[in-house]
C-alpha cells in the first residue's frame, strides 16, 4: 500500500471555535499546486488552536496506526 498524502490543519470557524481536519492530496491537472480534501475533521469544537492541534494529531496518530495494523495482517 502507498504512502497517502495527508495533512493536519486547524479551522477557526466562529471566535474560539476552533476544528482540527485531516486533508488528503487529491489527484490533480495542476502540476504547480497540490489540491486536497477533507478526510476526517473534529465533531465538536475546541476552545484553543493548540488543543484542537493536539486532538488532530491524536487522530491522525490513530489513522496511521489503523494503517499499520491492515498492512501487518495476512492477506486471505
Amino acid at each position: 500500500m502507498p504512502l497517502r498524502d495527508i495533512a493536519l490543519t486547524v479551522e477557526e470557524r466562529a471566535t474560539n471555535q476552533f476544528f482540527w481536519v485531516l486533508v488528503e492530496a487529491a489527484d490533480s491537472d495542476s502540476p504547480d499546486a497540490i489540491h486536497y480534501r477533507p478526510l476526517h475533521c473534529a465533531s465538536a469544537p475546541q476552545s484553543s488552536y493548540s488543543s484542537a492541534l493536539v486532538f488532530g494529531v491524536a487522530a491522525l496518530r490513530r489513522l496511521v496506526q489503523a494503517q499499520a495494523v491492515r498492512r501487518s495482517e495476512p492477506a486471505g
